[in-house]
């Protein structure tokens, strides 16, 4: 249930290996104004693992240059992409989500034994001697199915239907999101750039379907205003004529209130949670879409094992335990890695509070920006390498990056 990335590219693995596979999407259109666009290391190695890459040249795609921090008007640091070093290193990849998943489905339309219904929601749960053993549509349709993946979002039905609570953790995060189109090329030139001064705090990239995408941290209730001249008063002098230039064509902005927690269990017995269904995401470095492809590497892993040469009642006992499996593996990354997001959040806030640390920093970029740029670079490297192994056998990524980094 869900044709996000998590149930597209699960339904897709599994569909690939032999297995039928019904894929089921509320909506009948892929289109949002706000989907996460970022490729980080770690979920391209998701990627890569369940067969998916390389991305189909059809897909508007484009690597980022780098990250770039302003403060007063001033550019603080900038580091281009890859952040690590060595002959492996991947960059942060930008992609057009909603043709990532068309190509995606087009596929999986095409594989014997799997079926997509668009359109259609899931009304309620099948149950049988208390197992989840499919969904009833809201057409009144009946699905049944060894396994229900529930990958309906961070809002998920089937989440509440299951009685499966979430736990929040903190404050919900509100983000006001424009898109900005048609003034290709922008001064950005391929780089995200984070500006916060004393009238606030947005963060810049170039779409990679073109356009600008931007994204404001209110302050309190504000939904409107000059959002162009707003934007380049925190922004240095090229960026800000251009987007003076260009006001008449930004979008009103889609007001974001996302809530971070974790559900208290991922499963039930014939039920699975994924992604933000069962772990909702902070914006902060496009986590979101990144974990829920870590995920559906680890379920189809998981699942293909455990439904190997087996049916009936066995079959069931082995997908219970495979589902304790996925929850085990994957439950940890995914609370440090909010954590981490809670951290580089609050980190933000305080430059936007307090007016002599920005300047401060601004006026000395000259003799501080490399410095402050290191340490942001090694508090990344979880954000984009995972914080646990994606197979479970190992050392994490993130630590051989800083062993090897220290060792330099």
């Amino acid at each position: 249930m869900g044709a996000g990335p998590a149930g597209a590219t699960l339904a897709l693995r599994l569909s690939r290996a032999g297995r039928p596979v019904t894929l089921v999407e509320a909506s009948t259109s892929l289109e949002r104004q706000f989907r996460g666009e970022a490729l980080m290391p770690h979920g391209l190695e998701a990627l890569e693992a369940m067969g998916l890459l390389p991305l189909a040249g059809a897909i508007p795609q484009r690597p980022l240059c780098g990250w770039s921090f302003v403060l007063e008007g001033r550019e603080l640091f900038r580091l281009a992409e890859p952040l690590e070093a060595g002959p492996d290193a991947a960059a942060c990849t930008l992609i057009s989500q909603p043709e990532l998943l068309r190509h995606w489905l087009a596929e999986l339309g095409e594989l014997p034994g799997a079926r997509l219904l668009l359109g259609r929601r899931a009304a309620g749960l099948l149950l049988e001697n208390g197992r989840v053993a499919g969904v009833r549509l809201d057409d009144g349709q009946t699905l049944t199915a060894s396994l229900v993946v529930a990958a309906d979002g961070r809002a998920s039905r089937l989440r509440q239907q299951a009685g499966l609570p979430l736990q929040r953790r903190g404050d919900a995060i509100e983000l006001l999101w424009f898109r900005l189109e048609g003034h290709d090329p922008s001064p950005l030139q391929g780089w995200f750039t984070t500006l916060i001064g004393p009238g606030g705090l947005f963060s810049a990239f170039d779409s990679a379907s073109g356009g600008v995408q931007l994204g404001w941290v209110p302050q309190g209730e504000e939904t409107s205003g000059d959002w162009a001249e707003r934007f380049a008063a925190l922004s240095p002098p090229a960026l800000a004529a251009w987007l003076r230039d260009a006001a008449a064509d930004l979008r009103e902005p889609v007001r974001l209130r996302v809530e971070v927690g974790q559900v208290e269990r991922w499963w039930r017995p014939g039920l699975l949670l994924l992604g933000d269904a069962a772990h909702p995401m902070s914006p902060v470095r496009a986590q979101g879409i990144n974990l829920a492809l870590r995920d559906a590497c680890t379920a189809a892993e998981e699942l293909l094992k455990a439904l190997e040469g087996c049916g009936g009642e066995e079959q069931e006992r082995r997908l219970d335990r495979a589902l304790a499996r996925i929850e085990a593996r994957r439950r940890p990354e995914c609370e440090r890695i909010q954590t981490l997001q809670a951290e580089e959040t609050q980190r933000g806030l305080l430059l936007r509070r307090q007016g002599w640390l920005r300047r401060a920093l601004a006026l000395n970029a000259p003799w501080l920006g490399a410095l402050v740029a290191e340490r942001w670079r090694r508090q990344q490297l979880p954000l984009r390498l995972g914080v646990t192994n994606l197979h479970g056998d190992g050392t994490t990524p993130a630590a051989a990056a800083a062993a090897a980094a220290a060792r330099r």
